[in-house]
């Protein structure tokens, strides 16, 4: 008998129709088309319109996905929310989207990892689907970082966008599905990438509003160098563990931070670029979405018994690596 995997099978993604591109941010900062292209890969990206929320998103995703599958949204069992900008401190993101879709046998519970958010989440569903527990959980990372952003600093505004994005686990016997991961924290990456107001450490009060402490902060280089090493580390680390080379891995989908960080995990990897998802040029880094938004845009190109490679790096700090087996 086969041992029981928890495997993908269905996946979509949502993104706002509102596209704010580097000539417009070239309006709102001092920057410039080529000097963003040059440095990130990023063209445009993607901004809520006002009332737009990350549980609406989420809703969607989780209808299509139901969809897709020919079941109802009653016959969820969990729904897992990686987000940092949940729509609410509380109720969670997950109650609301439960809520929403009208999946309301379903309970589930929003996971922080920042821009590993998927990545944790979705091993954190894993766990629920092998256990025998529950038959069909839906996965969901989503972020609405122009929530948090500073669009007078040119260093972070040029970077994120919205977006939304979700897979359905269910048990496999047939070998596919998830097959390792590799999850890392380091809790001193804090002061290199954080929003410092809004939590119970610093909470926002009358005297602190409008303070630039209530936006994403980052020191670039240092995280750069920190991404650059560990997530295509972790990589290289999940092929090892599993014997793994270049020619039997089919896809490796990075999280959308930074093109020159994508290309150096690639190559640590020995991969070539056909075998790399990379839509950071349309979205730019979505947190959260980043690999969700991209097995969606790939989905048609996947064959049954793919060799995925996920991988991704997040503030906190975060990074970790997923090894699967594509199920359909």
């Amino acid at each position: 008998m086969n041992n029981i995997t928890a495997a993908i099978t269905a996946v979509h993604g949502e993104v706002p129709n509102k596209v704010l591109s580097n000539k417009d941010l070239e309006n709102m900062v001092d920057t410039n088309d080529e000097w963003i292209i040059s440095r990130t890969g990023i063209k445009e990206r993607r901004i809520v319109e006002k009332g737009e929320t990350l549980s609406d998103l989420g809703a969607k995703v989780v209808k299509e996905i139901c969809k897709k599958r020919g079941i109802s949204p009653l016959e969820i069992d969990m729904i897992l929310v990686g987000t940092v900008t949940s729509d609410h401190r509380f109720p969670s993101s997950s109650n609301l989207i439960c809520y929403k879709s009208g999946a309301t046998n379903a309970w589930g519970f929003d996971v922080s990892a920042a821009c590993s958010g998927f990545i944790y989440t979705l091993v954190t569903g894993q766990q629920f689907v092998e256990s025998g527990r529950y038959k069909k959980v839906i996965v969901i990372g989503a972020d609405i970082m122009s929530s948090i952003i500073n669009y007078e600093d040119r260093n972070t505004c040029i970077i994120f966008g919205d977006g939304c994005g979700g897979v359905l686990l269910e048990a496999n016997d047939e070998g596919n599905g998830i097959i390792d991961s590799v999850l890392k924290a380091d809790g001193g990456g804090k002061e290199f990438l954080n929003q410092k107001l809004g939590g119970s450490a610093f909470p926002i009060t009358k005297d602190n509003v409008g303070h630039s402490d209530m936006y994403v902060y980052q020191e670039g280089r240092t995280v750069f160098k920190f991404a650059v090493t560990n997530m295509a580390g972790v990589a290289a680390e999940i092929m090892e563990r599993n014997n793994l080379t270049g020619d039997d891995v089919n896809w490796l989908v990075p999280h959308q931070a930074n093109l020159r960080i994508i290309d150096a995990t690639a190559n640590r990897m020995g991969l070539t670029k056909e075998k790399v998802m990379i839509n950071i040029e349309k979205y730019g880094n979505t947190t959260s979405a980043t690999i969700p938004l991209c097995l969606w845009e790939w989905e048609k190109k996947l064959k049954k018994g793919d060799n995925i490679v996920l991988a991704a790096f997040g503030g906190g700090f975060t990074w970790g690596s997923v090894f699967l087996k594509w199920a359909y």
